[in-house]
């Protein structure tokens, strides 16, 4: 077959996202860290001769997805076309180059077919402990994070790096769960570019130059019209975070004009002396993601699609971090940047924008056992929980929910199970949501402990405890977030910190914002939250004007209708 039909690319296209889909399935499957065993924390896709992304998994971050589709090019710097072999894998977890920070590993595979070289897999997944000082914001620059590996090959012609393997396992705390993480990473590669040519041979292809044009081509003009549909214009928007020990500022000047979209993050604050920096790349990464979300959400990710978002920051800021910034817990800010972008969007799409939401991952890394002595378990174990997103214009916000991260929450047995923790209580947190016509996501309540009553540390690096999501028309911010041992001692939001043994640790995460005034939720609504628990008789007094009578229920005279439906839940027992 020499040429490809519309109906039969479409059919071919729908077979690759497929493919990189089993790709993250795979990864999954055989990971040993359960942040990507069990919550999804990995990009998977597939690139044409040139470098260009054609298809990337659904499961998997956009951190990971859209850094990787800037990075295959690199790694095409380093070796040429020629002297590639059917059975190389080339490896690194360079920062600037790869996803961001050292603790995120990045593999291209070459794709061949009938002896040509047709294409490359790749993929990214994250590593518990690569050594340095830990996976926490402490470092001076990125030296100190952990072991940096620039391009190499990790297989040469189907032979692994053995020196390498050796290097790594030496430096890190938990060597057998890393090495196990490098052998799923190797087996995802494998297995797309497998795929990728049985695919090739199902249709008589000899490459897939053809289909790459029309993936990129057909992505390209369908963001480009739905930009092209939007009031060309400068729009403003700048918003305050935690930082460290000082605030930082995030200031967007999104530009729209002849289909493309610009976004200029001038004005925002400087380099940061610990390790919340952003490498451009991942700042790049999450704001075309919010770009996608709000304004071509069904055209498909990839090279062509990308190609309409533009992002620019000022060298040496907190979001175009240079070599060898700190950039270990760049998350922290490039998380926030979708709610900068929103926040601009708003003044163009009001009926699609949300309200600011936790956006940044609570992780929670933790470690044990290396400096306690004989009878502790040594681990090192990252922990992810979510808070809630903001009210959307026309439902309400999700609730422990991680969004732009998409990663799942980890689980109360799979955490048990891996390290010498209990997990005393998981639970919704009550009147965390912005009040509003639609409610904020809720928070969470977590409690938990070293089940040896050993010392642990805790390398914090989380947001919205100082500042939190704002409301929008008329909605009310969401509840900060907090740390607290049970000795009552708050504990800072970044930085390592003594857990002692003996001490449970107290976590409340944000709550999303409300979207619209509160006076004109619908009191069915706020009913059921009060029946599930979820608000409390004060809240719903304070936020909502609700007002009650003496057996419970709500006094529809006194309350105001707030959309009561005549025969609507009254009560809340």
């Amino acid at each position: 077959m020499n040429e490809l039909d519309d109906i039969t690319r479409q059919i071919i296209w729908n077979r690759l996202l497929a493919i990189v889909e089993e790709q993250a399935q795979t990864l999954m499957r055989t990971a040993f860290n359960p942040i990507v065993r069990e919550s999804g924390d990995l990009s998977a896709g597939i690139f044409d001769i040139q470098g260009r992304m054609i298809a990337q998994a659904v499961t998997g971050t956009p951190g990971h997805v859209n850094t990787m589709a800037e990075s295959v090019s690199h790694f095409l710097g380093h070796y040429r076309l020629e002297d590639m072999h059917p059975q190389d894998i080339y490896l690194t977890n360079d920062p600037w180059q790869a996803a961001g920070h050292l603790n995120d590993f990045m593999l291209v595979r070459p794709c061949f077919h009938r002896q040509q070289l047709i294409g490359f897999t790749s993929c990214t997944s994250h590593l518990a402990d690569i050594g340095g000082l830990g996976y926490g914001p402490d470092a001076s620059d990125v030296l100190d994070e952990g072991l940096y590996v620039p391009i190499i090959k990790l297989l040469d012609a189907g032979e692994l790096n053995q020196t390498f393997m050796a290097i790594l396992k030496a430096n890190s705390r938990v060597p057998i769960e890393v090495e196990g993480d490098i052998y799923a990473l190797i087996a995802c590669a494998e297995c797309g570019s497998k795929r990728l040519s049985e695919c090739l041979e199902d249709f008589d292809l000899a490459d897939i130059e053809d289909l790459s044009q029309y993936i990129i081509e057909t992505s390209r003009r369908g963001c480009e019209q739905k930009i092209r549909e939007l009031p060309e214009g400068n729009y403003r928007n700048s918003m305050r975070v935690d930082g460290y020990d000082t605030p930082v500022d995030l200031v967007a000047s999104l530009v729209i004009a002849e289909g493309q979209v610009e976004i200029d993050f001038s004005g925002s604050s400087d380099l940061s002396p610990y390790g919340i920096n952003c490498p451009l790349n991942y700042a790049s990464a999450y704001t075309c993601f919010a770009l996608k979300c709000a304004i071509a959400p069904e055209i498909p990710n990839n090279h062509g699609a990308l190609m309409q978002w533009r992002v620019k920051a000022p060298q040496g800021s907190i979001l175009n971090a240079q070599h060898p910034a700190p950039v270990a817990m760049r998350h922290v800010v490039g998380q926030l940047l979708p709610d900068v972008v929103f926040g601009c969007l708003h003044q163009v799409i009001p009926e699609v924008v949300p309200a600011e939401g936790t956006c940044c991952l609570w992780d929670l890394p933790l470690r044990g056992g290396f400096s306690t002595g004989a009878g502790s378990t040594r681990f090192a174990s990252e922990l992810v929980h979510n808070g809630g997103t903001g009210a959307r214009p026309g439902s309400d916000g999700l609730s422990a929910t991680a969004y732009p991260s998409g990663v799942l929450g980890s689980l109360v047995e799979i955490t048990e199970s891996v390290a010498p923790l209990i997990l005393w209580r998981r639970e919704y947190r009550q009147d965390s949501p912005g009040a509003g016509k639609y409610r904020g996501g809720l928070g969470q309540v977590i409690e938990l402990s070293n089940s040896e009553n050993a010392d642990m540390s805790l390398f914090a690096s989380l947001d919205r405890i100082y500042h939190p999501a704002r409301g929008r028309q008329g909605g009310k911010d969401g509840a900060v977030g907090l740390l607290e041992l049970s000795s009552g001692e708050r504990l800072r939001a970044k930085g390592e910190q003594i857990i002692p043994g003996g001490e449970q640790l107290t976590v409340l995460t944000p709550g999303g914002a409300g979207f619209g005034d509160p006076m004109e939720r619908d009191a069915d609504l706020i009913a059921q939250d009060l029946r599930d628990g979820l608000t409390s008789v004060e809240y719903a007094q304070s936020h909502y004007g609700v007002v009650f009578k003496s057996d419970g229920s709500i006094d529809r005279e006194a309350s105001g209708d707030h959309g009561l439906s005549p025969g609507g839940a009254d009560d809340h027992d």
